[in-house]
């Protein structure tokens, strides 16, 4: 059987002020180009449709409209809710979908959510594990109260009823949104409070593929665990991925190979580096631009924003060299006054000796402030 396996759409999401909406629906036509050429048997969706619970009006359209393309398709689609969705708004219609082979688990339930597709070589079952917290494994399965009971006990109770409605000797398959022990975060994948500890890829062991939503980077998590990763770039510390969907292959005996296909986005988010006049020169470009600049200058965006349309982030680093080492070289001096100080810093982060015109305005400066504090 053939999968294509994605996760983190967070339809509505903007960037830095920047609406991504349009992005969005054309990514998603991209992964249609996808299925198109690898022809999988099913699609799996690991949660984190919505980038908020309350989505806009516009985001809930897109996705109307690419469930009625895959319902078109007649591809199987199982769907669950990640810790950025409302599992109630998800859910809804979720009965009547499943008869157009659209399947979504946004809800705990005593029994899991369990899907079975056929291929050549007989049924695979699906185990659907959509976000949850403690709280909702304690309320649905009677757990008693206990201090110690946490994210990764939940896991392991859900997972264990979730395996009791797999004959023995099935292949299988869990699609969950979590955060494994050891995986890559970027600053756009949010904490969950109270579910913020990572669990074990032991919890999933009896799988013969575990498909996962939450970390935005496409990576592996353990033996047969992967995250797809986010189909684009949601912050600048994703600037580096490389963003795509996972193909899984699983054959007869339940083994698993996976390829990634990479996707190109209508505007790549990039970080650009150098003093104003170096970036000036550089092509002119709709990508999506953080500018680290080496020399502080007045009205940098405004000077750059003919090159960069759609820059959205200016940051200064003045100095690579000055490191925590030399922040600490600098506090070990003894017996320096803090003009002493001043001057080493200024000379760490410019590369310039601080001139007596500058240090006598600093000490004038700095006596002002030491008889103010004194007055106060």
């Amino acid at each position: 059987m053939r999968l294509l396996h994605t996760s983190d759409w967070h339809l509505g999401k903007s960037l830095r002020g920047q609406p991504l909406l349009e992005d969005q629906k054309f990514i998603i036509d991209e992964i249609f180009h996808v299925i198109d050429d690898e022809k999988p048997d099913a699609i799996i969706i690991a949660g984190d449709i919505y980038d908020r619970a309350v989505p806009p009006a516009e985001a809930v359209d897109v996705f109307d409209e690419t469930l009625a393309r895959l319902a078109e398709k007649n591809l199987p689609t199982l769907i669950i809710a990640g810790n950025h969705d409302s599992a109630t708004r998800l859910n809804f219609g979720s009965r009547i979908f499943a008869d157009k082979k659209i399947f979504i688990a946004s809800k705990v339930a005593m029994e899991p959510a369990t899907v079975v597709l056929q291929d050549d070589f007989g049924e695979i079952y699906f185990s659907l594990i959509p976000f949850f917290d403690t709280a909702d494994i304690r309320e649905k399965f009677s757990v008693e109260k206990a201090d110690g009971f946490n994210f990764s006990d939940a896991n392991k109770i859900y997972i264990e009823a979730a395996r009791q409605k797999i004959p023995a000797g099935k292949r299988s398959v869990a699609v969950a949104h979590a955060f494994i022990s050891g995986a890559e975060k970027t600053d756009s994948v949010r904490e969950i409070v109270g579910c913020a500890e990572g669990i074990g890829a032991e919890i999933f062991s009896d799988y013969n593929y575990v498909a996962l939503g939450h970390i935005h980077s496409s990576h592996g998590a353990g033996k047969n665990l992967r995250y797809s990763g986010s189909p684009l770039k949601y912050s600048f510390d994703e600037a580096n991925h490389k963003k795509g969907v996972t193909i899984v292959e699983i054959d007869g005996a339940g083994d698993v190979t996976t390829k990634k296909i990479k996707l190109t986005p209508r505007h790549d988010v990039r970080i650009v580096k150098g003093n104003v006049y170096e970036l000036q020169k550089l092509p002119r470009t709709e990508d999506y631009i953080c500018a680290q600049l080496t020399e502080r200058t007045v009205n940098a965006a405004d000077k750059l924003g003919n090159v960069f349309p759609n820059l959205l982030k200016v940051e200064f680093i003045l100095n690579e060299n000055f490191s925590d080492d030399a922040e600490n070289k600098i506090s070990r001096q003894k017996g320096g006054s803090t003009l002493d100080y001043f001057a080493d810093f200024f000379k760490e982060q410019t590369g310039e000796t601080l001139s007596d015109e500058y240090g006598a305005a600093m000490k004038n400066l700095f006596a002002k402030l030491a008889r103010d504090e004194r007055e106060a």
